[in-house]
């Protein structure tokens, strides 16, 4: 949309909007929005956030990434970094964990460019846009695993890219689901969705040690 003033038009940046990641950029960085994503060419611009079901789970998402990230070597770690995917998607994950030196990197402008390897993302209103739209993008440019805490199904999708598309990983017998992609990083489904955090940590802890 175009709005004209006496002095020069201002373009702004509106849900549905259809732009190339370019247009995008420029009028997200033009405006007030916290955040918008770019997603088959469409723009998404985000509500207001609930505590309960999205501020709360993403502050223990990127805690248990943070702590894994701060005991093995060589990994970055984003809360609702840009991601420039390609000229069509340009999301902004809740959390992402890639590999310094592998398929993501950070560009002159300081922006991820390319899949990082493992995304999450915190899905309340948001879940047929999590799980389908995006979801599709994330397994079309390759992200390796890709993980959906449904916080309203009180569920967790945790997804393993395998021949170019995604099949669930499954918790083990004790509830526990274990990266394909990270070693040791382990998740306790059932204490994270009680907000037992130190079990959570715990469980990480030896997922690590082993």
């Amino acid at each position: 949309m175009v709005i004209a003033n006496s002095q020069s038009p201002v373009t702004i940046l509106e849900n549905g909007d259809r732009l190339g990641r370019e247009e995008f950029e420029r009028r997200y960085t033009a405006s007030n929005i916290k955040k918008a994503e770019l997603i088959e060419g469409i723009v998404h611009v985000a509500l207001p956030l609930r505590f309960t079901s999205h501020g709360k789970p993403h502050s223990q998402i990127i805690g248990w990434l943070v702590t894994y990230q701060s005991m093995v070597t060589a990994l970055e770690v984003g809360v609702e970094p840009t991601v420039r995917l390609d000229d069509d998607n340009e999301p902004q994950p809740d959390a992402v964990l890639f590999r310094i030196g592998g398929n993501a990197q950070i560009d002159a402008d300081g922006y991820i460019t390319g899949a990082p390897e493992l995304i999450a993302e915190i899905a309340a209103s948001t879940v047929s846009y999590d799980l389908y739209s995006k979801k599709r993008i994330y397994e079309r440019n390759g992200v390796k695993e890709y993980i959906v805490w449904r916080t309203l199904d009180r569920q967790i999708d945790w997804f393993i890219l395998e021949n170019g598309e995604y099949q669930n990983l499954e918790p083990d017998n004790s509830g526990i689901i274990r990266s394909r992609e990270f070693e040791g990083l382990w998740l306790n489904v059932n204490a994270i969705l009680r907000n037992d955090m130190s079990v959570v940590l715990k469980t990480l802890q030896t997922g690590i040690a082993s």
